[in-house]
């Protein structure tokens, strides 16, 4: 685990959802016992998030601290606009420190990534971010960095999405992963194994696919609008899925790309 991260291997996605629904759904989900909320500059609702997590800490009384918060960098510019950017996204959720920040994609070439790689570097020093790492880097991206490792890449991980060479490089350097769609946008909810695995446990597909994420290790982070979803997607930890469940849906890879691939840019 690098530099000793401690992160929630189950948190709420709030990509695609509206000021109202994210400050709904974060709420929802705070109240269900989650820890973890994922936003990014380009979702932005960096705003409804935080004021969601701020208004839940002052009615609670809860610890900042007992929470874990991700945002992404939208751009790779330069130095000096990977700084600005990311205490704008601070300001904009009233927050004094990300616990995680990551470069939401490698997309500017080898020389602008390796600048801003370099700001999100000194940024952790500055106290502004408690952890850093990547997001949709393939392994020629991972490669690039010889610093600080990320701690974190975010990828695009389901059964159908299995990226075995950024996984095996990641565990390879103790990079966590983490899964931005982990239930494949609910595009495959049909597949007969799903089915079939889903109907032997007595649970529902995206409880299957969610436990399939945490037995690989993954990080999950589905998303949700519904309060009834929001708490029936975190019972996920009162089941085991056995070896044959594990086989059979590790064999559904297809290189299934459920939103955006960027893993192979220059």
């Amino acid at each position: 685990m690098r530099d000793g991260l401690s992160i929630p291997q189950f948190g709420l996605g709030v990509y695609d959802m509206s000021a109202k629904q994210t400050y709904a759904a974060v709420r929802t989900a705070l109240s269900a016992g989650y820890k973890h909320v994922d936003t990014a500059e380009w979702y932005y609702n960096e705003a409804d998030v935080g004021r969601a997590l701020n208004d839940h800490l002052k009615e609670t009384g809860a610890d900042r601290s007992d929470y874990f918060v991700t945002s992404k960098l939208m751009r790779n510019r330069s130095y000096a606009a990977a700084l600005a950017d990311l205490r704008a996204s601070l300001e904009r959720a009233k927050l004094d420190y990300f616990d995680l920040y990551l470069l939401h994609s490698p997309i500017g070439g080898p020389a602008v990534r390796s600048e801003v790689w370099r700001a999100l570097v000194d940024a952790k020093a500055e106290g502004l971010v408690r952890s850093i790492g990547v997001s949709n880097f393939g392994v020629r991206h991972l490669d690039e960095i010889t610093t600080e490792l990320p701690a974190v890449n975010q990828v695009d991980l389901h059964p159908w999405m299995r990226h075995e060479d950024i996984v095996a490089a990641c565990e390879a350097r103790g990079i966590l992963l983490e899964a931005w769609a982990p239930l494949a946008r609910g595009l495959k909810f049909d597949d007969p194994a799903l089915v079939r695995i889903a109907k032997k446990h007595g649970r529902d597909k995206a409880q299957v696919l969610l436990r399939w994420g945490l037995q690989h290790g993954f990080i999950v982070i589905p998303k949700s609008v519904s309060p009834a979803r929001i708490a029936s997607n975190a019972e996920v930890f009162d089941f085991v899925l056995d070896d044959e469940d594990m086989q059979a849906l590790d064999g559904l890879d297809e290189y299934l790309v459920t939103d955006w691939d960027v893993v192979d840019v220059e």
